[in-house]
This record gives C-alpha cells, structure tokens and sequence, in this order.
C-alpha cells in the first residue's frame, strides 16, 4: 500500500473513531466530571502509547531527554479542548457539539488570512459563506428543538467554540513538530502534560466507586484517544493536512446517523436529539461549506512570510 493511502486509511480511522467517540463521551458524563474523564482519556493514553513505543520502538522517546517548547504549547491547547469539548457536551447533544465543532478548520483559516496575510479565493469564500449560513440554520434549529434548558445549550455551545480555537492551537504546532520528531513519541509528549497539569482537579473518590463496566468505558475512551491522535499523527505525515481535513470533516455524520439509529431504537441510556430536516440542512451545509474552504485553491498570499500549509482536522476531542 502506497503512502497515500495509508493516509487516507488513517484518517479515515481517525473519523471513524471520533464519530463514535461524542456518543461514548455523553454516556460517561452520568457518571464522572468533565475533568476526571478528560483526565482518564489522557492517563489512559499516556499509558499503553509509553508501553508500545518502550517494547517496540524506544527511539521515538528521545523527545523527553529535550522536550520541544512547543510540544508543551500543543499539550496546553489538547487540554483546554480536551475540557472544553466534554464540558460543552455535558450542556449540549452530541450531534449539536459534533457539527459546532466544525468552526476548527474555518478558524484555522483565519489564523491563515491574519496572520500570514493569505487572500481567498472565491470558491474558498463560497465555503465560508456556506459555512456560516449553515451556522445560523442549525443553531436556530437546535433552540427551536431543543429538549432542556436554553441556557444550558448556549452555554455548552460557548464551550465547545472555546474548544475549537484551542484545537487550532495544537493542530498548527503538531504539524509543524512532527515534520522534526517522532509522530508517536510526539504524542506520548502531550499527553503527559495534561495528565500532570489537571491531576489536582480530578474527583478521585467518583473514580474509587467506578465498577468493572464504567473502567471498560474509560478504558474505550483513553483506547479510543490514543487510536485516533495516532492515526491522525501519521496521516499527517503521509497526506497534505488539507486532504485530512476533508476526510475527518464526515465524522459528524456518523454522529448524526448513530443518533437517529438510537433515537429509533428507543434506547433508555442516552438521551434523543432532535434534528429537524432543516437542522440536517445546516448540518450538511456547514460541512459541504468546510469541505469547500479546504480543498479550494488558495489565491497568491500578498506575502510569504511563512510556511502556510493548512492544517485543517476537527476537533475532538
């Protein structure tokens, strides 16, 4: 199999993993803080990657004998997205924290036009302004079915936005690392930030009464951290970020379609979501205006100060 695609496969894996994972993560918020999940995701993960590069590839650990300044900076924008996401969740539906989450890639692009002075081309501001409608179509959609409070769902909203910018933090700095040091060694690097960084806040005594069932789904999500930040490191390095970006953008769909599958089914440990025609509407509007924002043709940058490869994934979680 030749290097693209592997990266496709990957990243494909990675949408996969992340379409599944809001589901996983709204359950687990019956039973333990935002933080502590967000914690154990992290512990989880921290774990079993320093085990498989120690027994199989130790080289890639030389990265802790002289840390990057910049790795540190990554982990500090994973945790606060890594918070803000579960945080925004809790307030709101998987679906609905899936599709706002799709502000990542088009807030990347602005870092782009403001910082490296980009221009857009028309079919990118097409995208954007796809994207932004669909914005206002599937928010208004979600007010007007919402099941819970109204305030709550802004509120959650509010995180999950927060958790977006924090993403495009860490998924510029990542690409640019991982062009100079082991993707997984990288990876094992981040993680162990936040897991000395947020121990102090973690509930302990809800993690004592944890029985076998609610440790299996800890042990899902930190596989689940670890499985998907892996693969989208290596698809990184075998794809441009730009073709990543629009394979990781159909992971809400599956959330979406997951959702409607389970509110069919009836099923009493996941509370339904409502998403009218319209609201799907938005949805597929927001992605087709991203999809559009990435894969489009940039126009001549009136300056090239730097390197200004998108990196464009969505954030997770």
């Amino acid at each position: 199999m030749n290097n693209r695609n592997k990266g496709i496969m990957y990243a494909a894996s990675a949408a996969l993993m992340w379409g599944f994972l809001a589901i996983i993560l709204k359950v687990s918020l019956d039973f333990a803080p935002p933080i502590t999940i967000a914690w154990m995701r992290f512990v989880i993960a921290f774990i079993l990657l320093i085990v498989i590069l120690y027994l199989r590839q130790p080289q890639a650990l030389n990265v802790f004998k002289r840390p990057p300044w910049l790795a540190v900076v990554a982990a500090l924008g994973l945790t606060f997205n890594y918070i803000g996401y579960v945080t925004g969740l809790d307030l709101t539906t998987p679906s609905n924290a899936q599709v706002i989450i799709q502000l990542a890639p088009l807030l990347l692009a602005v870092v782009g036009l403001v910082i490296f002075k980009e221009k857009l081309s028309p079919a990118q501001t097409a995208g954007f302004v796809i994207a932004i409608a669909g914005f206002g179509v599937f928010y208004r959609d979600q007010i007007k079915n919402l099941i819970g409070s109204a305030e709550d769902y802004r509120t959650g909203i509010l995180w999950v936005v927060a958790a977006a910018l924090a993403w495009v933090l860490f998924a510029a700095i990542q690409k640019k690392l991982v062009t100079k040091y082991h993707a997984q060694g990288l990876n094992a690097l981040i993680y162990l930030v936040p897991v000395l960084l947020i121990w102090p806040w973690v509930d302990f005594q809800v993690l004592a009464g944890f029985t076998w069932k609610l440790w299996a789904l800890m042990l899902f999500l930190g596989l689940n951290t670890l499985l998907a930040y892996g693969a989208i490191a290596e698809a990184f390095r075998l794809i441009p970020a730009n073709k990543v970006g629009i394979i990781v953008t159909i992971n809400p769909l599956i959330t979406i379609a997951t959702m409607s599958v389970l509110a069919w089914m009836e099923v009493s440990w996941i509370q339904p979501e409502r998403i009218s025609i319209t609201g799907i509407l938005g949805a597929l509007m927001i992605l087709s205006g991203v999809a559009l924002s990435v894969i489009a043709k940039k126009a001549t940058p009136v300056t090239a100060k730097a390197d200004t490869t998108n990196v464009v994934v969505e954030l997770k979680k």
